[in-house]
């Protein structure tokens, strides 16, 4: 056993006992948190003028309704139709022989109502040309590899096009919810960490190519694209009550608060997360109001596509739903998105049936990664091939101890 779990053991019950001793404090700040939310719920207008010229060192959600807003899911339709899909990949291994990956996608089309039917199947692309592996720039001389984080964003990217695929098959009467799992923004790529080309060819000629090709769909039948995400860790909610209860106007966080010593008044709400303000202000399958994302890739790449979201309060756990723009402001697309999430959540155990079935399509296992790079390694043996791999990898497949 490589793990000494007797030391760990030691080291696990010192910290619970750490969090239990800061619960009641947690919860007196919980408490001040949700009168915070309600009061500021009264005065939108100095809150949004806030939030538009703050300057703060954490991510603020835009508002477009009062903070503890609630709404009751709507009946679901009769018949209808959810889509969904999902992925995983064996990565690229430096000390491998074939510079190469898999990306395989669950897609999954389940039919509600009179005509009852499930579609499920997976596709499994095998990359190894130059183009699929490596970006480049348009004059070449700049490369980015895809591997390692680049390579999760390429598989967003083809979860969002397979699901667009799905959505063309669909008949135009029926309603559609069509589902993916995780965030709409493309975390991966915000920031200064790639290269313009890089965002180019994975964010406007990737994603949001996909993104236009469901909203083209939705001018046609009632398609409803919406992201689901699990247990959710966001503060963006938390952020807007810690900006409401800053003194300073306009919000400067790096020009008044630059000292980790100095008290502020937002560390009364600071640590919360926005599932357990929303916990307490929703009963059972409400739906909290509308927020936007304030993030900077949203704002500077997402035209016609800027991510939304709200919570909705399952029997298992509060989770976060993030929309396109043109579902949050079509009404019977949001109603839609509401009630065949809360539907598809019912059916199954407190997470939608549609992504459970697209999730278990795209698994793959530890065992699966050892065979394909067995396949790999004998194919090119077959083709007499010179196998080179590194000293680490031999190592690992050899035991001398």
């Amino acid at each position: 056993m490589s793990l000494n779990l007797a030391q760990i053991a030691i080291q696990i019950d010192s910290m619970v006992a750490k969090l239990q001793a800061g619960e009641e404090e947690r919860q007196q700040r919980l408490a001040f948190a949700l009168n915070t939310l309600r009061s500021q719920s009264t005065d939108l207008t100095s809150l949004k003028r806030k939030i538009e010229t703050g300057k703060t060192t954490w991510l603020v959600a835009g508002i477009e309704d009062k903070l503890d807003a609630h709404y009751p899911a709507p009946p679901c339709p009769d018949d209808f139709v959810v889509l969904a899909t999902d992925g995983s990949h064996i990565d690229v291994d430096r000390h491998r022989p074939a510079r190469c990956f898999v990306i395989n996608i669950g897609t999954v089309r389940l039919d509600y109502g009179q005509m009852p039917a499930a579609f499920l199947s997976s596709l499994p692309l095998l990359h190894f040309e130059e183009e699929d592996v490596v970006l480049s720039s348009t004059t070449g001389s700049q490369q980015e590899m895809i591997e390692g984080p680049l390579l999760g964003v390429k598989r967003s990217v083809e979860e969002c096009r397979l699901l667009a695929e799905l959505a063309k098959g669909v008949e135009a009467k029926l309603p559609i919810a069509a589902l993916l799992d995780g965030s709409l923004v493309l975390w991966g790529l915000a920031g200064q960490v790639y290269p313009a080309f890089v965002v180019n060819a994975l964010l406007e000629n990737g994603l949001l190519k996909h993104l236009d090709e469901l909203r083209q769909l939705s001018k046609t039948r009632q398609l409803a694209l919406a992201s689901y995400i699990s247990f959710p860790r966001s503060t963006e909610v938390v952020n807007v009550l810690r900006l409401a209860l800053c003194p300073y106007e306009p919000v400067d966080c790096d020009r008044y608060c630059a000292s980790k010593s100095k008290e502020r008044d937002c560390d009364n709400v600071a640590g919360l997360l926005d599932r357990e303000l929303f916990e307490r202000v929703l009963t059972e399958g409400e739906r909290s109001a509308l927020f936007s994302s304030h993030s900077s890739i949203v704002k500077e790449h997402y035209q016609g596509h800027q991510v939304h979201f709200f919570y909705i309060k399952m029997a298992e756990e509060l989770t976060r739903i993030e929309v396109p723009q043109w579902v949050a402001e079509d009404k019977r697309l949001l109603d839609i998105t509401h009630a065949i999430i809360l539907d598809q959540c019912r059916r199954g155990q407190g997470y939608p049936v549609a992504l459970s079935e697209a999730h278990e399509k795209a698994v793959i296992t530890a065992a699966d990664r050892d065979q394909f790079w067995q396949l790999v390694e004998r194919s090119l043996a077959r083709q007499n091939k010179l196998l080179k791999s590194s000293a680490k990898a031999k190592s690992k497949r050899t035991r001398w101890v």
